[in-house]
């Protein structure tokens, strides 16, 4: 099948999201998902029994078989998960689920990502188990943030790349997420004092320069296209998908050719061509920022600007909506929103363009979701309104 044949084939019908400050989820893990994946259906207004495949990524600890009978499953015809550790793979998961559909194998496909301390323990000891050899952890670098810390200072002192942007971008996602009943941060604006002189992290991040997990789970149900048009909701077509890698990029002992980039610059130049889409024609972007300095990096390596301009483009009030012209992270981000894995980003991705997000961004017919960045592989994937 054709990548032209593959474009808008597929459509996001329903969308589940169920989050909670970290440690105080009311059910385990599984429960919790399943509880996602049936709101997920009733947005759409399908049965849950009727789901016969389930895509993943990040080590995701929920095997399908085990929620089949919770869901009443009839079939189950496929199941995967995206390799790699961190939020690097969450686009690329519905690349697994729209090649199930567009080539017959399943024809109700369910994209998911649970985290609940008390089952699976805290995320970034999972992130490392994908990272930690003898060459880190002889040098000290133990955690997520002491790598990225590294990377961000390259970001900054070798490219030139202002440390206020970091800011401008923190601010905008507390934006949203203060006007967002849903979100961890809703009817708290962030302090730019506080942010300003919070406690080190690994330098450059403070503290919310960091994003913070929760417990929680999200879920996001995909069809064909033709077949979301009779349901309950509007659907969202998923328009291109691209995941990996090149040359000079991955595990490579923190010695990357690009190292300050986010390792998204050929993945965003394969799904501009897909598309046919530009960087100048996304209406929003949802923009995993598992830190500051991270998320700013695949904000340059995606086209929407370079070293030079980027703080230009990277300001508080080009990013907030309404009124921006380039929202981002239009529920809080993984920063004011919640931090499942990023899962949330892909559901507000949905919700934007249906017109039902807290922070609505009027006439946007694209959003480009961006996975984790700096991740040995990486995805990104572009959702358009099915009037586009």
């Amino acid at each position: 099948m054709s990548l032209e044949n593959f474009r808008g084939a597929v459509s996001v019908a329903g969308v589940g999201l169920r989050q909670y400050k970290r440690g105080t989820a009311p059910l385990p893990e599984q429960g919790v998902l399943v509880q996602a994946i049936v709101d997920a259906c009733e947005d759409a207004g399908f049965d849950p029994a009727d789901i016969d495949g389930f895509a993943s990524y990040g080590d995701d600890n929920n095997e399908p078989v085990r929620l089949m009978p919770d869901l009443g499953t009839r079939e189950l015809r496929f199941n995967a998960q995206m390799w790699g550790g961190g939020g690097g793979g969450i686009a690329g998961a519905f690349g697994l689920a729209a090649a199930a559909i567009a080539t017959g194998q399943a024809r109700a496909v369910v994209v998911f990502r649970a985290l609940v301390q008390s089952n699976s323990g805290r995320m970034s000891a999972a992130v490392m188990r994908h990272h930690l050899n003898d060459h880190l952890v002889g040098a000290g670098l133990l955690a997520p943030a002491q790598i990225c810390a590294l990377r961000a200072q390259r970001l900054y002192e070798y490219h030139k790349v202002p440390k206020s942007v970091a800011e401008e971008l923190v601010r905008a996602s507390y934006y949203h997420g203060s006007r967002n009943p849903d979100a961890t941060a809703f009817g708290q604006t962030l302090d730019l004092e506080a942010y300003r002189e919070g406690r080190w992290i690994a330098e450059p991040f403070r503290l919310f320069d960091c994003s913070r997990e929760s417990d929680g789970a999200g879920a996001l149900l995909l069809v064909s296209a033709e077949r979301a048009r009779d349901l309950r909701k509007p659907p969202v077509r998923l328009l291109g998908v691209a995941n990996g890698t090149e040359k000079g990029w991955g595990d490579l002992c923190e010695n990357d050719l690009d190292y300050a980039s986010a390792g998204f610059k050929p993945i965003a130049r394969r799904l501009w061509q897909q598309t046919g889409v530009t960087p100048a024609d996304v209406d929003v972007v949802q923009l995993y920022e598992n830190f500051s300095a991270q998320g700013v990096a695949s904000l340059i390596d995606h086209g929407f600007c370079d070293y030079q301009n980027v703080a230009e483009v990277v300001r508080y009030e080009n990013l907030i909506a309404p009124g921006g012209k380039l929202p981002v992270n239009t529920a809080g981000g993984n920063f004011a929103d919640g931090f499942v894995h990023g899962i949330g980003m892909a559901v507000e991705a949905v919700r934007v363009l249906r017109g039902e997000s807290a922070n609505p961004v009027e006439g946007a017919k694209t959003c480009l979701l961006a996975g984790g960045p700096g991740a040995p592989t990486v995805s990104s994937a572009l959702f358009g309104r099915d009037d586009l």
